[in-house]
C-alpha cells in the first residue's frame, strides 16, 4: 500500500455514536481505525467467522484478534455494555500513521444476525466535526427466525440479555425464511407480531422494527 502525503499521518479523534432507534439495542461497539487495504466486512461478500461471531452473539473476540494482527487502533466498548435506544456513547482515539479509515460494528438486538456497520470511512485530514449515518446490515449467516436462542454462531435463535427480557415475547414458532441472501447485505428488518406468548415471532412488532439509518456517528478531528 502506498503511503501518500497527509493521508498517511496520525489523527487525534473524538468519536460519538448515537443509537437512533426506538427499541433496538447495540451490543458492545468496536470502533476501529485501520489501513485502507483491510476491511472488517464488505457488503456483497460472505461474512467472515469473526463477523459471524459479532453479528449472531455480540462477541468482539475474533475482531479484536484481527485488529491486533493488522495493527489497528481500537476504541472497544465505549458504552461499557449495551447501548440503549436513543442513547449516546463517546470516546477518544489516537490513530497511528497509515490507519486512515474508520470502521464500526456492533450487533443489533433483537435480531438473529443483524449489525450496525460503518465500512472503511476515510478519516478527514482537516480539523473539524463530521457526521456519518449508519445502516443496519444482515450478516447472511443465519435465518431470521425471530425466536429466542443462544446466540452462538451456527445455532438458531436470538440472544436475549436482561434489558430485552420484558420487552420480548415467548413461544414463537419461527418466522418463515424469506431472506435467502447469504452475503452481507442491508437488513430487511424485523417483522414481529403482537402475540406475547406464541405466534410466529418473539419480537414485538410495535417496538422492535426500524428504518435506516439506525445510528449517527459524530467524528471530531482535532
Amino acid at each position: 500500500m502506498a503511503m501518500l502525503s497527509g493521508h498517511a499521518v496520525s489523527a487525534d479523534l473524538s468519536i460519538e455514536v448515537q443509537n437512533l432507534t426506538q427499541g433496538i439495542y447495540f451490543t458492545p461497539l468496536a470502533v476501529v481505525a485501520h489501513t485502507p487495504d483491510a476491511s472488517l466486512f464488505e457488503v456483497g461478500q460472505t461474512a467472515s467467522t469473526e463477523i459471524q461471531m459479532m453479528a449472531e452473539g455480540g462477541s468482539l473476540d475474533g475482531l479484536s484478534t484481527i485488529a491486533t494482527a493488522i495493527n489497528a487502533d481500537v476504541l472497544a466498548n465505549p458504552a461499557g455494555g449495551l447501548l440503549a435506544p436513543t442513547m449516546k456513547t463517546s470516546g477518544d482515539l489516537m490513530t497511528a500513521d497509515g490507519n486512515t479509515v474508520l470502521s464500526i460494528v456492533a450487533m443489533i438486538l433483537p435480531s438473529n444476525d443483524g449489525f450496525v456497520g460503518l465500512d472503511n470511512w476515510a478519516i478527514p485530514t482537516e480539523a473539524g466535526t463530521y457526521t456519518v449515518y449508519l445502516n443496519a446490515y444482515d450478516a447472511g449467516t443465519e435465518a431470521n427466525d425471530e425466536i429466542r436462542g443462544s446466540g452462538a454462531p451456527g445455532m438458531p435463535g436470538m440472544p436475549v440479555p436482561p434489558p430485552l427480557e420484558p420487552a420480548l415475547g415467548t413461544g414463537g414458532s419461527g418466522m418463515a425464511a424469506t431472506d435467502a441472501n447469504t452475503t452481507v447485505h442491508i437488513h430487511p428488518g424485523n417483522i414481529g407480531d403482537d402475540n406475547a406468548t406464541g405466534g410466529k415471532s418473539d419480537v414485538t412488532n410495535t417496538v422492535h422494527r426500524w428504518l435506516n439509518p439506525i445510528a449517527k456517528v459524530t467524528v471530531t478531528v482535532k
